[in-house]
């Protein structure tokens, strides 16, 4: 039967709560109760991800997300997809540095099949994994890769500066997505080890939210998931800490067909889950989080030498963040004169910190966006998961919205002051190949992100 139980309702989690149990194979398991709808989310966090890979197998996390719906023992095919949405529900997965997801929102009355169909590929995948399987995935995922990375503009930035920003060695170092060369390479034998070793009840956390009963949902998790067998020979990864500045610019030019030329540069910050990653995100948030920002306000609306100016944070907890700055020039605008803009706000921003008006309102924008995703039953359970695999303890997600309230504006500043610096940066510059640079007639900023 499952073992341990914790029912907490903390103080600012808006009436919130989750319970926690943990099954004899070591399967961890979080409920949150709210009947305001008649869904349920079921969300499963395995603790693998890019940063577990060892060189020369880079993107078999990623690939392997793909196989997870290829089949298993009772559950053929695309059979995953169609009992699902056959059923009204929605679902998909996701692989970023730290971590592979997978997730349905089901009517409330078709939750126990989300459940046998995420306990059916956890404990018998590999009786359906062979090599057509593994074939038409590793096209899928080269496919992908040439569609949101290769062949469109910018679209290898993220790969680019993440390469600079984490060194060679480092398990940060490549992105998700992985490289043709090592997708080629991997064997149907790598991934039926990547899954012996990592998709284990013991590696994961399962967490269930919405219109549920507690008592009757953990049954069905212990009926389908409890005869799984934990596995006890995962390897730790790899350490991904650095510096706290890298201590020099580290700087690339691209000649690429884009639109227009752009400046994007990723800044090292404080690892997720500090009081200091959350002054950060703050930080961020008043230089370039929307139309009211400093950047924006500076590059698009008084120099007009950019159709669009942003600052963008990739929280990681194994290694150091990062803050992500992109900049699109407008006309034939050089980017040393973006820089120089962007410099001088910076160093101003690092001097006096942010206004009480400015703070007010980045914390309001931050709060906003935390209670959007505590709101819906698939976002809590995302963040219930994350902060389980993550941080150890899946009631901190309730209390994400406190602790960024309650930091300062001389914290914003003091983190803005030791990081956001020219010597602390990679920096990506691209340069059109037209001999005349085209405008970015639309302005759209699209920013890359670590979930593939």
């Amino acid at each position: 039967m499952p073992m341990g139980h914790t029912a907490t309702a903390e103080a600012g989690s808006g009436g919130l709560t989750a319970t926690e149990h943990r099954l004899a194979n070591g399967l961890r398991v979080v409920l949150s109760e709210d009947h305001l709808t008649p869904v349920a989310a079921v969300c499963l966090w395995y603790d693998v991800g890019s940063r577990h890979e060892v060189p020369g197998r880079t993107g078999l996390a990623h690939l392997f997300e793909h196989l997870m719906f290829q089949g298993s023992k009772q559950v053929q095919g695309n059979g995953h997809f169609e009992l699902v949405q056959g059923a009204g529900g929605s679902l998909n997965g996701t692989t970023s540095f730290e971590r592979t997801n997978y997730f349905e929102t089901m009517p409330t009355h078709q939750l126990e099949l989300a459940l046998w169909l995420e306990a059916d590929r956890m404990g018998s995948l590999l009786a359906a994994l062979d090599d057509e399987s593994m074939e038409n995935q590793r096209d899928v995922v080269k496919n992908e890769r040439r569609q949101r990375y290769d062949n469109v503009p910018y679209g290898t930035a993220f790969e680019k500066l993440t390469a600079l920003a984490y060194p060679e060695g480092h398990p940060y170092h490549h992105t998700p997505i992985g490289s043709m060369a090592d997708l080629d390479a991997a064997t149907l034998e790598d991934a039926r080890n990547f899954f012996r070793t990592y998709y284990a009840p013991n590696n994961a956390v399962l967490s269930v939210v919405g219109d549920i009963d507690p008592e009757t949902t953990l049954a069905w998790v212990e009926k389908y998931f409890g005869s799984i067998p934990g596995h006890d020979g995962k390897p730790a990864p790899r350490s991904g800490d650095l510096p706290e500045v890298i201590g020099e610019q580290l700087r690339e030019v691209v000649e690429e067909e884009v639109p227009a030329r752009a400046l994007m540069a990723a800044y090292r910050l404080p690892h997720d889950g500090t009081r200091a990653c959350d002054a950060a995100d703050l930080a961020l948030t008043v230089l370039g989080g929307g139309e009211s920002s400093r950047l924006h306000n500076r590059l698009v609306r008084r120099d007009r030498t950019a159709v669009a100016a942003g600052f963008g944070m990739l929280r990681l907890a194994g290694a150091p963040s990062l803050g992500w700055l992109d900049v699109k020039t407008s006309g034939g605008v050089e980017v040393p004169q973006i820089e120089a803009a962007v410099d001088e706000e910076l160093a101003r921003f690092a001097a006096e910190g942010p206004t009480p008006e400015e703070m007010e309102r980045a914390q309001a924008q931050l709060e906003r966006e935390w209670l959007d995703r505590l709101g819906t039953v698939a976002g809590r359970a995302d963040e219930l998961c994350r902060f389980a695999v993550l941080f150890g303890d899946p009631q901190l997600a309730l209390t994400a919205v406190d602790r960024v309230l309650a930091i300062t504006a001389d914290e914003v500043r003091d983190v803005a002051a030791a990081t956001l610096r020219p010597d602390n940066r990679a920096v990506l510059v691209y340069e059109p190949l037209a001999t005349e640079q085209s405008e970015n007639a639309d302005g759209d900023d699209e920013e890359e992100g670590a979930d593939q």
